[in-house]
């Protein structure tokens, strides 16, 4: 039987496919370097409004598989910061000031009407995994936010100063999830180094993750066609 890796060889796996992390999709790209349109970023706002919408219901499928009191008091804290409490807005709060920032309607965001197809299906699919797997394969599939703090700081960093039409205190998304992004992957990170612990179970955990890193780099795929390409969902179909 192949030897597991340490825990300090696993732990540098998992963060090595960062590599291919959405930072890197060129939809991202062009819009941290100052090159997408006013559509390009609210058709970008618009749909990860739904990938937004779907991480507390996630996280609640994790907390609904899990038989153990000490991870569900820590879990938990992942859909308040979503979903808010009484004196803090949460994250789809913001995320949906964010879409006013850059020139929709609330109720535009709401409606999802610009949600494509494509983006919906990963979304989806990504929330029945989480229903489906054991909590920890689910808890595993979270580690992208391993990278996610590097991705919001380019938006403050570089956002301001490329689209000066977008309102600033639609930024506050971003300011929010540096710090929770870092709490919440330690959290998911033990979790899996914890559990994963032969090399089969190790591989699986890496599998898991690409896994998710297929589903975001999919949803811009999706962006890339519609808004880039000018080929939104049934363009070739003369009756849609």
């Amino acid at each position: 039987m192949t030897e597991a890796w340490t825990r300090e060889e696993f732990e540098k796996k998992l963060k090595d496919k960062g590599r291919l992390y959405h930072i890197h999709h060129p939809y991202q790209l062009n819009m941290n370097s100052g090159k997408s349109s006013q559509e390009q970023i609210q058709g970008w706002v618009a749909n990860r409004f739904y990938y937004q919408t779907t991480i507390p219901i996630k996280d609640a499928a994790i907390m609904a598989n899990c038989s153990e009191r000490d991870v569900r008091r820590q879990w938990v804290q992942r859909i308040l910061d979503h979903d808010g409490v009484d004196g803090d807005e949460g994250g789809i709060e913001a995320w949906l000031r964010l879409g006013e920032a850059v020139g929709m309607s609330r109720q535009e965001v709401l409606s999802q009407e610009h949600v494509l197809p494509g983006v919906r299906f990963a979304c989806d699919a990504y929330l029945n995994f989480a229903r489906r797997a054991s909590w920890q394969e689910a808890a595993c599939s979270s580690l992208t936010e391993l990278f996610a703090p590097e991705i919001h700081q380019k938006r403050l960093d570089t956002w301001p100063d490329h689209y000066p039409w977008i309102d600033i205190e639609g930024y506050q998304y971003f300011r929010k999830r540096l710090s929770e992004a870092r709490r919440d992957v330690q959290h998911g990170l033990n979790i899996t180094l914890d559990y994963f612990k032969t090399r089969e179970q190790q591989e699986h955990a890496l599998g898991i993750l690409q896994f998710k890193l297929d589903i975001l780099w999919s949803m811009l795929d999706a962006m890339q066609i519609a808004y880039v390409y000018a080929e939104p969902p049934f363009h070739s179909c003369p009756e849609a």
